[in-house]
């Protein structure tokens, strides 16, 4: 390639380590869309329904401690339009240390999960046809 470059032989692209693109082609590609901060989530319901951002906030704590209660004393919690957060119960069962191969007992679990809503759902994922 230096003997190329000395006999003054030019190639028909540029001698780049990108392979052969200029800079600002590379900078052409779209940066993935950021996610709403919680501060930015109060705001739009400050803005939106005309309440100060402490009453939006309070809000949104009081929903969070009202699905906390109603998961706890009746094991799911259904927001409308939304989904269903449900207590489920794991079995014990036996798995593997994936650095020795050795078997052991993983104990049974009470997790939470989060049905979304087929409102929710087919609004975000529309269905194929």
């Amino acid at each position: 390639m230096l003997y190329l470059l000395v006999t003054g032989f030019n190639y028909p692209f540029p001698l780049t380590k990108n392979g052969g693109k200029q800079h600002d082609e590379m900078a052409t590609t779209k940066a993935p869309k950021k996610k709403m901060t919680q501060s930015e989530i109060i705001n739009h319901f400050s803005d939106k329904f005309e309440l100060k951002r402490p009453q939006v906030k309070e809000l949104f704590d009081e929903l969070a401690a009202l699905a906390g209660r109603e998961v706890t004393s009746n094991g799911e919690f259904t927001l409308p339009g939304f989904g269903k957060m449900v207590l489920s119960e794991r079995k014990a069962r036996e798995g593997r240390n994936p650095a020795t191969g050795e078997t052991i007992k993983i104990p049974a679990k009470t997790t939470l999960k989060f049905r979304i809503g087929k409102g929710m759902k087919d609004a975000v994922v529309p269905t194929k046809k």
